[in-house]
């Protein structure tokens, strides 16, 4: 979609406060957040223990830049529509506060560093995962199928999983099933967690052109997909009981909240088909709180002795 782009008028003084302000809201800090959560409990479980705290504290921030990283490079190739959609108006580059040429530079300067920082603090498997989460959610998700597919956060989502194979080979050097096991959770979670999000901004999408399922397949057609990827995404999270010798915390922990998460999903689609009011952000939220509450699960199961 060809979006002629305007350069926006900064509002009143640019103080070095609202530039480093700036610069953070390009890195999306909310999912820099997210992937954070999911990253430290990971490592944990990889030791079977504790790992050394510089490790973590080295992973995490190289996570952080390579995050970081990416979401500059979205901000930045996804200017022309977020200029279009109310729920992104405010990002630095619609709002004048950085220029295009300054966002990009602050893109690759980030990049590089997480790549250089996790070789050189971590090993250089998990430096290359980083390179290779930047490169699928730049050039695979923003790039190809943003604008392409209604099953771009599908596939997009693979960038989203690889924080799990980033802690994991900073600690063990290597990569097995447990921690594919955690990419597929993270993989499946992504749908349920992003369509509600979807649903409630169609018309955003709509008026940019980005063809997300919401907008191309009514509300009950996405509440019911929105089901089948909860159903998967829970199936999942019990693969690891076995495979990664979980115990009594872990298994409660993933029955309980992913049987919550399910009846969130089914709530959803039975408003949906009964054309009643329907709040997708509760899915929304739920979902985040839901990975949260299995990945600290994740993390404290390894340390128990039951």
């Amino acid at each position: 979609m060809n979006v002629a782009l305007k350069t926006p008028v900064l509002s009143g003084p640019r103080t070095v406060k609202r530039t480093l302000k700036a610069y953070i809201s390009l890195t999306k800090p909310r999912v820099v957040e997210l992937l954070l959560v999911v990253t430290a409990p990971t490592m944990l479980l990889a030791e079977r223990g504790i790992p050394s705290l510089w490790l973590i504290l080295a992973t995490l921030v190289g996570g952080a830049l390579s995050a970081g990283s990416a979401g500059a490079f979205n901000c930045y190739l996804d200017r022309d529509i977020d200029r279009l959609m109310k729920r992104t108006k405010n990002r630095p580059l619609v709002t004048g506060e950085l220029s295009d040429r300054e966002a990009l530079i602050f893109a690759w300067a980030l990049g590089a560093a997480s790549i250089l920082w996790l070789g050189l603090l971590t090993n250089w498997l998990a430096a290359a995962l980083s390179f290779g989460a930047i490169l699928l959610y730049v050039v695979f998700y923003t790039i190809i199928l943003k604008r392409r597919t209604p099953q771009n956060i599908v596939w997009g989502g693979v960038a989203g999983c690889m924080p799990v194979l980033i802690g994991w080979a900073a600690v063990t050097g290597d990569l097995s099933w447990p921690p594919v096991i955690l990419f597929m959770i993270i993989f499946l979670w992504t749908p349920p967690h992003y369509w509600p999000l979807s649903m409630k901004y169609r018309a955003d999408y709509q008026a940019a052109g980005v063809p997300m399922l919401a907008v191309v397949r009514g509300r009950a057609q996405v509440g019911l997909q929105v089901i089948l990827y909860a159903w998967a995404t829970v199936a999942c999270s019990l693969l690891l009981i076995p495979i990664a010798d979980m115990g009594l915390l872990y298994t409660f922990v993933a029955l309980v909240t992913g049987g919550w998460f399910i009846y969130e999903t089914h709530r959803l689609y039975s408003l949906a088909i009964r054309h009643e009011h329907v709040s997708p952000m509760r899915v929304f939220h739920g979902s985040i709180a839901y990975l949260t509450l299995l990945f600290v699960a994740v993390g404290i199961d390894p340390l128990l002795p039951f």
